[in-house]
């Protein structure tokens, strides 16, 4: 059945319009966003094959390429590119109410900020941590993305958003979808490479902590960052 043909009080947007996004379901806010189905499927339908995609739901559109989202029958370009602009959006708000008066002066405070989020990840997201001269959070930077294998990481990257920012200190972070955080011979001279780099730039890079499932290392607590 297309939107069109449900009562008034039963289509997404007139629902939300009478009675505020709080009153939408996850299908008919997604619905909202994709504005119209195919044809032969409704936006509706659409949005429950988007909850669909994953066993996380919701939570796993965060993870979703604009290739992810195409994949799905009645989802072009246009529609991939608004539910991608919507998640980031949404993160982007979570953050700036999480970061406000954050010290990050500890592996547990890294830990409170991204280990619940990133664990989930079945790509491999290189992030930064970025501090004021105090230790206040400043942002998280999202530095690369890769794929099961890797994320390619250049020091020039991984420092331009704290040069902008002006940040005093980094901490690099990184998950592996594995699970596993051991750290790889990659993720050994990836850290020497960012510390060699932040003392040129004068930006002191604290630590680097990989993210497991539920289980970390800090490359600080292991040896590898000396300063």
């Amino acid at each position: 059945m297309i939107i069109k043909q449900l009562p008034v009080s039963e289509r997404p947007r007139e629902k939300m319009l009478a009675m505020g996004t709080r009153a939408l379901s996850n299908r008919e806010l997604l619905a909202v966003l994709l504005g119209s189905g195919s044809k032969e499927r409704s936006a509706l339908v659409i949005a429950d094959e988007l909850l669909q995609m994953d066993s996380r739901g919701l939570r796993s559109l965060a993870d979703c390429s604009g290739k992810d989202l195409a994949r799905i029958r009645g989802i072009g370009q246009a529609k991939a590119s608004i539910l991608m602009a919507a998640i980031e959006l949404g993160r982007r708000i979570a953050d700036e109410s999480r970061y406000d008066s954050i010290r990050i002066s500890s592996t547990s405070d890294v830990l409170g900020v991204c280990m619940e989020r990133m664990r989930y990840y079945s790509k491999e997201y290189f992030n930064a941590l970025l501090l004021n001269a105090k230790g206040l959070l400043i942002s998280e930077e999202n530095i690369s993305v890769g794929d099961l294998t890797g994320s390619v990481v250049h020091p020039r990257e991984a420092f331009k958003s704290a040069v902008n920012k002006s940040a005093a200190a980094v901490i690099f972070i990184h998950n592996h979808p594995s699970g596993d955080p051991s750290p790889s011979e990659e993720d050994i001279l990836v850290t020497k490479r960012l510390c060699e780099a932040g003392k040129i730039l004068g930006i002191q890079v604290h630590d680097h902590v990989i993210i497991g499932d539920g289980t970390h290392v800090s490359m600080r607590e292991k040896g590898y960052i000396d300063y």
